[in-house]
């Protein structure tokens, strides 16, 4: 078996877009993943500053430092996305022009996108899923539907440059799918 931690994701940039209100664990749990194998990664978010992650919604965790806001960046600067959920995180962020232009144009790149739980409601509001087949939280799958996307409720789907998850009990699938999809993407970012 090999060891996830071994390089490679080496010399790659991820990006994780994310506000306050982020489900801590699947803000936490992708990032630790993209690092044991090598890569690097920057929180954006709608603002400088630090965010206020969430567990269960509820509860407040952790607070995260934002490396940069998502308008000062460009798709050009990263290798990958990553989009976790938590139920006001993805609300906040599809509420934002910026934010949602960046995750399409990452789409529309070709880059790898990986989203999860509530996260897809951003690509949702990108309209990137139409012909898509994804899955997510039970909640947001009317909304993909709407959107002309196809849902199935599996653990982790790969659809091209997307890999999904339904909740934080995927995540260890969700980790290794996102590193094994992201290492065997073209290297853009540099």
């Amino acid at each position: 078996m090999s060891d996830p931690g071994n390089g490679r994701l080496a010399g790659r940039t991820v990006a994780v877009l994310a506000t306050n209100g982020v489900e801590e664990v699947e803000l936490v749990e992708p990032r630790r993943a993209v690092e044991e194998a090598g890569g690097t990664v920057r929180l954006l978010s709608l603002e400088p500053g630090e965010i206020q992650a969430m567990k269960s919604d509820v509860n407040a965790a952790g607070r995260y430092r934002v490396d940069q806001a998502v308008s000062e960046v460009s798709v050009s600067d990263f290798d990958a996305l990553i989009l976790p959920g938590g139920t006001t995180n993805p609300d906040h962020l599809r509420q934002d022009s910026a934010a949602v232009a960046f995750v399409r144009d990452f789409v529309e790149s070709g880059r790898p996108v990986a989203v999860i739980c509530h996260g897809p409601w951003t690509l949702v509001e990108a309209d990137v899923v139409r012909g898509r087949t994804l899955t997510s939280y039970p909640s947001v799958r009317t909304d993909i539907r709407n959107a002309g996307g196809n849902v199935v409720d599996e653990e982790v789907v790969v659809d091209g440059n997307l890999v999904s998850s339904r909740n934080p009990k995927d995540l260890p699938a969700f980790c290794t799918t996102l590193v094994d999809v992201f290492a065997n993407a073209e290297q853009h970012a540099g």
